[in-house]
């Protein structure tokens, strides 16, 4: 057991689903993430936590046993992923469209300069933008 003091925080994004099976679909199968961790019927929840290994981040897909969890509100409801290299964004770009997701027009017109933009089953946004994240 490491007691080492993880010196960056880790983002967790959680979202409402209704149904698990076509977003772990789109993000794993289209997107690329991997599977981090699954649970069933935790106190009335489901879910799957995915990402990139390794990655600082990862997003929580869950089902709430009994409630309906709505669609995206806006289109701008949407996570973006910077992919500054190239080829890196061409095949995530082309590993979506191979499975049979067509990119949609960006709600937010800057997202078009650089980037393709693919919607969810559950109306949520994923932007692949081919640039690199400078602050």
């Amino acid at each position: 057991m490491s007691t080492a003091i993880q010196s960056v925080p880790v983002l967790r994004v959680a979202r409402p689903t209704n149904d698990l099976a076509p977003l772990e679909r789109f993000y794993m199968q289209g997107a690329g993430f991997r599977r981090l961790a699954a649970f069933s019927d935790h106190v009335g929840f489901s879910g799957t936590i995915i990402g990139y290994p390794g990655a600082p981040w990862h997003l929580e897909l869950v089902q709430e046993h009994g409630e309906i969890a709505p669609r995206a509100q806006s289109p701008e409801h949407l996570l973006v992923l910077y992919l500054p290299d190239p080829a890196d964004w061409r095949v995530a770009v082309d590993r979506m469209t191979a499975h049979g997701y067509e990119p949609v027009p960006a709600h937010n017109p800057y997202w078009e300069v650089a980037g393709t933009t693919f919607e969810d089953p559950d109306g949520f946004r994923l932007v692949f933008q081919n640039r690199a994240w400078d602050l």
